[in-house]
């Protein structure tokens, strides 16, 4: 007894196919992924998933890529906006400001100024010194909405706090020099 060769009913003629196709109803499976023969698709580096390829043609240059920013810029940036207010003397504590004046050349923008970066947020504390007779709150006022503006117009990050902690206040007669000659006969 002779077994039948095919599954298909004797009316239907065989179909020709190519050598490199499954027959219908089943599916070929590859270890290897093979190249499309078009950059409609592409796969990602990180999984095996498909996703359409990115070409530059019709994309804007701003979408073409990552940019990320550094903490340190966006201290610079902080340090720079808070000592723009009327009233701030100077950024850092007392003893930061010591060492500042002991090695002139080190003087820091970034000095009293701390940040934590995300992707797209970004949080900052200030250490500040105010000027004697001023309006600490109004002033501290002042520096969140300088600060926020220069950081998120710069940086495009949202600044969701700005803390500022009050180390000290100037007093006029700390910056005078002391006369020659006054403290000792």
């Amino acid at each position: 007894m002779t077994e039948p060769t095919s599954q298909r009913p004797m009316s239907q003629p065989p179909t020709s196919r190519p050598p490199h196709q499954p027959p219908e109803g089943r599916t070929q499976m590859s270890a290897t992924l093979h190249k499309p023969e078009s950059d409609e698709f592409r796969a990602d580096a990180d999984s095996t998933t498909l996703e359409p390829a990115r070409s530059g043609a019709g994309e804007a240059p701003a979408t073409r890529g990552r940019t990320s920013i550094a903490g340190g810029v966006v201290e610079k940036i902080a340090g720079m906006a808070a000592r723009e207010v009327p009233g701030v003397e100077s950024l850092g504590s007392g003893l930061a400001r010591t060492l500042g004046a002991i090695r002139p050349g080190r003087a820091s923008v970034t000095r009293g100024v701390k940040v934590e970066v995300g992707e797209r947020q970004t949080a900052i504390d200030l250490e500040v010194v105010v000027e004697y007779g001023v309006s600490i709150p109004e002033v501290a006022a002042e520096i969140r909405m300088n600060v926020i503006g220069a950081v998120e117009r710069m940086t495009e990050l949202e600044v969701v706090e700005v803390n500022i902690a009050v180390s000290d206040v100037h007093l006029p007669e700390e910056s005078e020099p002391e006369a020659s000659g006054t403290r000792l006969q």
